[in-house]
């Protein structure tokens, strides 16, 4: 497939041109420049073309160290790139930064580069767009990334490289694994190291990661799509609104993912926040790996108690599950991260594999026959008719009854549990639902 990155100095507009390309909403956007750190990377559709498209931070020759390292993920991005879409602010006209840039780029790359002159919304406050002649790129040609306007520019442009009339790229299935957890746990080293490269900035601050930075590879023989996402914090501690639309941008993941890898550091007590994203993730009905991370500075003589006192903790605060996977690991040596992956991706096809309705209503019967159903609040007896799972990932049971549907949750955490563990479903999250099944011979149904 085509790659084609966006390049440019900060606050320019290509974070909102890379979500208008793509059509999402991946790319976080925001005033303060600055904002995009790491290589985001996505499929983009204009008109009948497909491709692969990279949003980079904003190209800066001076900064902090977080900067530098940005800038060098850009560099690189647009080193691998077959195209590129330089991106200027149409308004301010030409800058010393978008010279010296410009510059570098040409240097950089002998590919064909496009020159985009964005927020061209009203000619009036358009900037004269012969003036950016200077940057060495040919004409410049107006868009708006916010309004979708000017587009055409940049499928004539796509549609004359030669590329393009290679046959479409099979799209392969992919499995979906966010990487969540509380700041400054090493989630990006983690994401790092199942990479096998440095794809994301790792600081020991936290805050660095703002967007949720999506990765496509292939780990154990598995196609994978990896998700870093920013640290998630108490809404009390947050104030700073960038950091609530980060934190946004990680539970969205959340909901397109197969399987959740949460990271807590070992070297210090489980909070309640990290318990509180778990239980995000269990009522979101996804399959969720705990990883101990920095195992490998725990004193040894500790590891054994600290282990258990956290599966007790974790296993103690949640009903929707029965035995928690919890794994020692460091991301910063690699121990344990392969187990990690295995363990998870095991996981994630028992949640995928259909249990015969035979066995399930076996098992259900086996169950109500140990501990009969109790009666309902109207202290009408429970019926069940029959029980079937209606989906995976995550599963889900229905349980056909006649009579009362109001079944106590004690029973039905019982009910679960009996499931999980007879059907070898213990560390999933199961959902069950009741059904009333209408008698066919009731003149009133």
């Amino acid at each position: 497939m085509l790659k084609i990155a966006i390049a440019g100095r900060p606050n320019t507009g290509k974070s909102t041109l890379f979500n208008a390309l793509t059509h999402s909403r991946s790319a976080l956007v925001h005033d303060r420049p600055g904002v995009t750190r790491d290589v985001l990377s996505g499929t983009a559709q204009l008109g009948d073309l497909e491709f692969e498209l990279m949003d980079t931070a904003g190209l800066e020759a001076k900064g902090s160290a977080i900067e530098k390292q940005s800038t060098e993920f850009a560099l690189n991005a647009i080193k691998s790139a077959d195209a590129i879409l330089f991106v200027v602010d149409g308004r301010a006209g030409v800058t010393a930064e978008d010279l010296e840039w410009a510059k570098t780029v040409r240097k950089t790359r002998k590919t064909k580069i496009l020159l985009l002159a964005n927020k061209a919304e009203s000619e009036k406050r358009l900037h004269d767009l012969n003036d950016f002649y200077k940057l060495g790129f040919g004409e410049a040609f107006p868009i708006s990334a916010e309004h979708k306007t000017g587009f055409e520019k940049i499928y004539d442009f796509m549609k004359a490289l030669p590329i393009t009339n290679h046959k479409p790229t099979v799209t392969e299935s992919r499995l979906r694994i966010a990487i969540l957890g509380q700041p400054n746990v090493g989630k990006s080293t983690l994401v790092n190291k199942i990479l096998g490269a440095e794809r994301v900035i790792v600081r020991d601050e936290p805050g660095i990661t703002r967007d949720t930075i999506e990765v496509r590879a292939k780990y154990l023989g598995r196609n994978i799509v990896i998700s870093d996402t920013a640290g998630l914090r108490r809404k009390a501690n947050i104030t700073d609104g960038l950091e609530t639309l980060s934190a946004l941008k990680s539970l969205d993941a959340l909901e397109k993912t197969d399987a959740v890898v949460l990271v807590v550091d070992a070297t210090k007590n489980i909070e309640n926040q990290a318990l509180g994203i778990a239980a995000r993730i269990y009522d979101a009905g996804k399959i969720l790996a705990v990883a101990l991370n920095k195992w490998d500075l725990v004193p040894l003589e500790e590891r054994e108690d600290k282990l258990l006192k956290l599966k007790h903790q974790f296993k103690n605060s949640f009903h929707q599950i029965i035995k928690p996977l919890i794994l020692p690991i460091s991301a910063e040596t690699g121990t344990g991260v392969k187990n990690l992956m295995k363990r998870t991706f095991e996981l994630i096809d028992k949640s995928a594999d259909r249990k015969p309705t035979s066995l399930i209503n076996r098992t259900i019967e086996k169950l109500m026959e140990a501990r009969h159903p109790p009666m309902s609040r109207l202290k009408r007896p429970m019926k069940v008719k029959f029980a079937s799972q209606v989906s995976t990932n995550p599963i889900k049971i229905a349980i056909h009854v006649g009579g009362a549907t109001d079944m106590p949750e004690s029973y039905t955490r019982y009910l679960r549990k009996g499931l999980a563990k007879a059907l070898d479903w213990e560390q999933l999250p199961i959902f069950i639902e009741y059904r009333k099944s209408e008698n066919p011979y009731d003149a009133n149904s």
